[in-house]
């Protein structure tokens, strides 16, 4: 579930773990305007409105800017709070942090570890075993079905064993 051409984003990789770095202009250029107002000006999208919210399949989440890995299907729980809402990101590096004293609250932004684009906020009430609730806007996550992923690995091997 992509929420944007990659054919026009050349950072956009699953698969490159290199941090990146472009101007905002750069970043206009690339992104759909939802995903740039989100993204880059720390926007949030209306609660509820992302078909991702009540996605329950198996596979993996990742960040709709860069394609780097953030979330697993099994970590997402349904909170009640109109936003995709993980437990645990996929690894330390793959998220990052910074405090956010706007609109008159004490929070915690988490970022994407490699693109720095802003995801959502983290709080200290989430469900064992981490206790807290990652809040994610859904525009800025594309979904990939686990089995969608295996099959696109076994046509990868299949390809390099044929020496294709």
């Amino acid at each position: 579930m992509d929420t944007n051409n990659k054919a026009d984003n050349p950072v956009y990789s699953r698969s490159d773990q290199s941090a990146v770095n472009l101007t905002e202009e750069q970043w206009k250029k690339v992104l759909p305007k939802n995903v740039y107002e989100i993204a880059r000006n720390k926007g949030t999208e209306r609660p509820y409105s992302s078909p991702l919210e009540d996605n329950y399949e198996v596979g993996t989440y990742y960040c709709a800017v860069c394609g780097n890995p953030l979330f697993r299907s099994d970590t997402k729980f349904e909170s009640g709070c109109g936003w995709p809402s993980f437990y645990e990101p996929v690894s330390k590096g793959s998220i990052i942090y910074a405090a956010d004293h706007t609109h008159g609250m004490d929070r915690t932004e988490v970022m994407c570890g490699r693109c720095k684009s802003h995801l959502g906020h983290v709080f200290n009430d989430g469900p064992p075993p981490t206790r807290l609730r990652y809040c994610i806007n859904g525009v800025v996550l594309d979904f990939e079905k686990a089995q969608d992923a295996e099959q696109k690995y076994h046509a990868e091997q299949g390809g390099a064993e044929h020496g294709q």
